[in-house]
């Protein structure tokens, strides 16, 4: 598993899950560049990646906010020279019942989710061209076909309006050599750490559900699996939801 030569652009990739997909794809050999809300958290993942020999960037802003979008994108082409693969992982989740997601809450989701992507994806497609074609990551969830949908409406509802844009951005940019994925995975982040502190008896009778028996490694786990998605041993891959979740979501 090679991605010598390619630079990849992640979201959220302070801690977490795209933490671990930066880390990864720093070890098949690819410069990052790494956009959060909190420099001081991209800064220590850049500091990572540098470590394995890879060139890293750390850039400041949110995914709801188009001018940083275009920022990062402008700078990771200025200082990395140019964009291979765009991994879509920040999301503000709008979690809850529906007496409880505020709208505040359920447009943060949408901006964030489903009209960042479409944005960003609009961003680096002509790049991606440019360059021979590309790789396009959005990071899904289970959640949206849970067999009790009780509390995961707004959630869901978001999330799947990223599959469906990763399915016709898939279909329009497979011409021009860009693969579009969504990756559905259950890895052991801050945000699922959360979760289990915050509903233990459901985290309980979830993880009985997942037939490999445990939560996945951010980097081992979920990164790897990326990193191996994004070269060329899948290269007849795309439009499909790969869930790195121990084979517990039922995507049918």
């Amino acid at each position: 598993m090679s991605l010598d030569g390619k630079v990849a652009l992640i979201t959220g990739a302070g801690q977490g899950v795209g933490r671990g997909i930066a880390l990864a794809m720093a070890r098949a050999g690819a410069d990052i560049a790494l956009a959060g809300r909190t420099l001081e958290k991209v800064e220590r993942t850049a500091g990572e990646v540098r470590e394995f020999g890879r060139s890293a960037i750390a850039i400041e802003g949110s995914v709801r906010d188009a001018t940083a979008l275009r920022r990062f994108v402008d700078e990771t082409l200025n200082q990395l020279g140019g964009i291979d693969i765009l991994v879509n992982n920040a999301q503000e989740v709008p979690l809850g019942t529906f007496e409880q997601v505020t709208d505040e809450a359920f447009l943060a989701g949408f901006e964030s989710g489903p009209l960042a992507v479409h944005r960003l994806t609009k961003m680096v497609a002509p790049v991606m061209q440019e360059r021979g074609g590309g790789v396009i990551f959005n990071l899904v969830t289970s959640a949206g076909v849970r067999w009790d949908m009780g509390g995961y409406g707004a959630y869901g509802a978001v999330k799947q309006a990223m599959r469906a844009l990763t399915r016709g951005s898939a279909s329009e940019l497979g011409p021009k050599g860009i693969r579009v994925l969504s990756i559905a995975p259950h890895a052991m982040s801050p945000g699922m750490e959360w979760w289990i502190d915050n509903n233990p008896e459901e985290a309980e009778a979830f993880f009985k559900t997942i037939p490999l028996g445990r939560v996945g490694d951010c980097v081992e786990d979920i990164g790897r699996a990326v990193a191996m998605l994004a070269g060329d041993e899948a290269r007849y891959l795309t439009g499909a939801t790969i869930p790195l979740d121990g084979g517990q979501a039922n995507f049918d």
